[in-house]
């Protein structure tokens, strides 16, 4: 059986220690996942597996003849041959095994051989024949189709020369070549990077099918949840193995996070205290013990380590003005480019709030539309109104593409970042990815996604009450794209968004808007998972009616015709039942969120009243009539504010009971 074995692997690069001890074994069926904080290794350890990258210490270990394919993150380019060309090349083993078959076919027509070498070469071209079987060699074209349309090549595209592809194209025509490979074991460095929906999905099922082995870094979390069954973790150089899905080693990771986290907590606490003390008793000769004491405690305690980008971070949003109800209103709007048109007309209402989520294939006109909305392009026909008071926050890739400076990464930020927010600002450029000496890069040296990110950051630092995001999640990593969906999930304007992100589309939307070329954009009710089952319950009717419709006589099809009228309204009310639920939760989040507040209030409010009630005891006090009385009106007013909170709370108490 096929397997790949790495043993006690260490590297370090300079001074640091990037990989401590690293062990891991694929076999055929293996499943894993390897993750980690950005920066921890992973695609290094990728390249120790296959070869590419020579540890320090440590062994790689593979069976004999054992095929091992690996895609790297990027960097990829193909420079002749068609699409389809460099599909085919995937066969170049079956290839080599024909042409030893045919060799093995002129040596038996000798009639030279010993009756054991003729019997062991028959054996042989036997073996041969049943892997290219296996391969399915002979069917190779339509096994070549089914992979380039599953990532989204056309038949059209099947000509083309490769070279003319952009990176992102090149890249899964990279992977498409190594899943017809069929090798032993794939090793895959974020596949899905330049997939779309429909793509990742076909791939999930692939992966699903597959009987070798695979070992993937992602940075989506769906993807990795329906795909991996063991989890490695590369984390402060170590190595640790997970069983279980991906859901189940976060769940346990957060776990045993949490409680490192308490422990760093309380270092840092008990380092800052023995600091203070060191500090200020430096210089005091009757101190002179105790403060060499604490300087000894600190150089034997051990630091707790935590990467950078697994600290708790939270991104809030810079106020921004109230917008209107309707924020966005569009009317007929189509868009043809010649006479091809990429979105037919349709019309649509988005209010303040609402997180409305576009969705569809390549080529549906959903960046077309994102630009549209943002005032980058005009429609063919129709309008796309903005209410009054809406400040648009639009990005796309293309904001990365643009943006010049000479700036550093930090300076670029603090230039767009409110004051309030300053003394956060290596918190929220960490959030992004820019961490230690990258803060102080120039912009001009940065990769594309780098520009990206930053491109990101700068703008969700800009007060806006609508937000247009085409692809935010692109070059991030998980930890990040939850500090984003956080922030954008609490976010208390309208959010229009693209994103290939199965946990985005999940977690944030309330409403689904499909595109599809030829067909009206078709409004949905609920987040993704609610879209694809009622995508699903459409198609089942369909292909029911269908099958009835083959079987029923002339006269009955009027009936039938109705029926599916009358399914379609009770679909109507379903989706308003569906969007009546929405908004009663949201109330009731809305509430709770509110009698917390007060509770807080409350609490905040006794504290300030008994620190009053304490300066008003100090005799001195009664001196200064002036002060006396100050103390006194601040007194009632917050007495007059915890009554106004009491009643406000009683209300929401009130409502909660009648809306559970």
């Amino acid at each position: 059986m096929p397997f790949l074995q790495l043993s006690g692997i260490r590297l370090s690069f300079g001074a640091r220690d990037l990989i401590l001890n690293a062990s891991l074994n694929l076999q055929d069926g293996s499943r894993a996942a390897l993750t980690g904080p950005n920066g921890a290794g992973k695609s290094t350890l990728m390249k120790i597996a296959v070869g590419l990258v020579k540890p320090d210490a440590g062994e790689v270990i593979a069976t004999k003849d054992t095929r091992i394919a690996y895609l790297p993150q990027t960097g990829v380019q193909f420079e002749s041959g068609t699409v389809y060309e460099i599909a085919e090349a995937a066969f170049a083993f079956d290839h080599d095994l024909i042409k030893e078959q045919e060799e093995i076919g002129r040596l038996l027509d000798s009639s030279h051989l010993s009756e054991k070498e003729t019997k062991r070469l028959i054996a042989r071209h036997h073996e041969i024949t049943e892997k290219l079987e296996q391969a399915e060699y002979w069917n190779r074209g339509e096994r070549i189709s089914e992979v380039l349309n599953g990532l989204d090549f056309k038949i059209k595209d099947f000509g083309r020369s490769a070279s003319e592809l952009s990176g992102g194209w090149q890249m899964r025509l990279a992977l498409a070549k190594i899943l017809l490979e069929e090798p032993d074991i794939m090793l895959l460095d974020e596949p899905t990077n330049y997939l779309d929906l429909e793509a990742r999905t076909w791939l999930e099922d692939f992966l699903k099918a597959y009987p070798g082995a695979v070992l993937v870094v992602s940075h989506d979390r769906y993807f990795l949840d329906v795909t991996v069954r063991e989890v490695y973790e590369l984390f402060n150089g170590c190595l640790t193995r997970y069983v279980g899905t991906y859901s189940q080693y976060e769940m346990r990771r957060s776990q045993e996070l949490e409680a490192l986290f308490e422990a760093w907590e309380r270092q840092q606490e008990e380092r800052q205290r023995i600091e203070d003390f060191i500090r200020r008793f430096r210089y005091k000769d009757s101190k002179a013990a105790q403060v060499q004491s604490r300087i000894k405690m600190l150089e034997k305690m051990t630091p707790i380590e935590i990467p950078e980008g697994m600290k708790r971070i939270h991104f809030s949003f810079p106020p921004a003005p109230r917008s209107p109800r309707v924020v966005l209103r569009i009317h007929q709007l189509s868009r043809s480019y010649g006479e091809l048109r990429v979105i037919e007309p349709f019309s649509l209402e988005v209010e303040r709030g609402q997180k409305l989520a576009l969705v569809g294939p390549n080529g549906a006109g959903k960046s077309t539309l994102m630009r549209i909305i943002a005032k980058e392009d005009n429609p063919t026909s129709g309008e796309a109104i903005l209410g009054a008071n809406v400040l648009v926050g639009y990005f796309s890739q293309e904001s990365a593409e643009i943006m010049e400076s000479t700036a550093t990464v930090k300076r670029e930020a603090e230039s767009v970042c409110p004051p309030e927010m300053l003394p956060k600002i290596r918190n929220l450029l960490g959030a992004f990815l820019f961490r230690d000496d990258d803060i102080d890069k120039p912009i001009s040296v940065l990769s594309g996604g780098e520009r990206s990110r930053l491109a990101l950051l700068k703008l969700l630092l800009k007060p806006a009450n609508l937000l247009v995001l085409d692809e935010p999640t692109n070059h991030l990593d998980l930890t990040s794209k939850d500090i984003l969906l956080e922030a954008l999930s609490r976010f208390e304007g309208t959010v229009i968004l693209v994103s290939h992100d199965r946990q985005f589309l999940d977690e944030l939307p309330d409403r689904i808007l499909e595109l599809s070329c030829g067909n009206r954009p078709l409004l949905y009710y609920g987040n993704y998972a609610y879209y694809l089952t009622k995508k699903a319950e459409k198609e089942n009717a369909k292909l029911e009616a269908m099958q009835e419709d083959n079987q029923k006589p002339k006269q009955h099809r009027q009936s039938e015709t109705d029926s599916a009228s009358s399914v379609m309204h009770q679909e109507l009310i379903s989706d308003k039942n569906w969007e009546a639920e929405k908004a009663r939760k949201a109330r009731l989040r809305k509430l709770k969120r509110r009698e917390e507040d007060i509770s807080t209030r409350i609490e905040e409010i006794q504290t300030e009243k008994e620190k009053l009630q304490e300066e008003l005891a100090q005799p001195r006090n009664y001196i200064n009539g002036e002060k006396t009385r100050r103390i006194l009106a601040e007194l009632e007013d917050l007495d007059r504010e915890t009554e106004a909170l009491n009643e406000e709370w009683l209300e929401i108490a009130q409502s909660l009971s009648e809306e559970a």
